[in-house]
């Protein structure tokens, strides 16, 4: 084999390749390693396309895991959209900080509505979003904790009278003519 490529030639990979399967094979030809090469680049397209389909899949279902501090479901957040970002893949800002805010866990949900009424969505980073929530993770913990520890509402409404002033006024003149 060495003895049909002369030495000091340079060689192309196509003629390399014909010339070092002379041996044992049938030559390939320009063509023919033109198509597989076609056909291996169809298949890192069709990968990509199934890669985008499953981040977009991904992105979709992302919520925040219970027992999750703010931190983690922010690194969680933040490699997801990497990922989104390495495979060029669009979404609008206002989209991303969408994701971001709706998928918090409910005791997130007054500071969420302060986040929406204050920032702008369509231009704030969701980074600087989080850097806004974090302070407020000490008072997002307490409403879980009370949450958790009142998880029956009748056992809630049954501890603490619910009925407003005004109305247990109006109740007691009602009842006593």
């Amino acid at each position: 084999m060495d003895s049909m490529i002369p030495n000091g030639q340079k060689n192309t990979l196509a003629e390399y390749m014909i010339l070092s399967s002379a041996d044992n094979r049938p030559p390939i030809v320009a063509k023919d390693l033109w198509e597989k090469v076609q056909l291996l680049m169809q298949g890192t397209f069709l990968t990509k396309q199934e890669r985008e389909c499953k981040l977009y899949d991904v992105f979709d279902k992302f919520t925040h895991i219970k027992g999750e501090s703010l931190h983690q479901y922010y690194l969680r957040f933040t490699q997801l959209i990497n990922d989104m970002n390495i495979y060029k893949m669009k979404m609008e800002q206002f989209q991303v900080n969408t994701k971001f805010l709706n998928s918090l866990p409910p005791e997130w949900s007054k500071f969420v509505t302060d986040v929406k009424l204050v920032k702008d969505l369509h231009t704030t980073k969701f980074d600087q979003l989080d850097a806004y929530l974090e302070k407020y993770e000490f008072h997002a913990n307490e409403v879980r904790i009370m949450h958790e520890s009142n998880q029956d509402p009748l056992a809630l409404v049954a501890n603490h009278q619910m009925t407003p002033p005004h109305l247990n006024t109006y109740q007691s003149s009602y009842n006593n003519p």
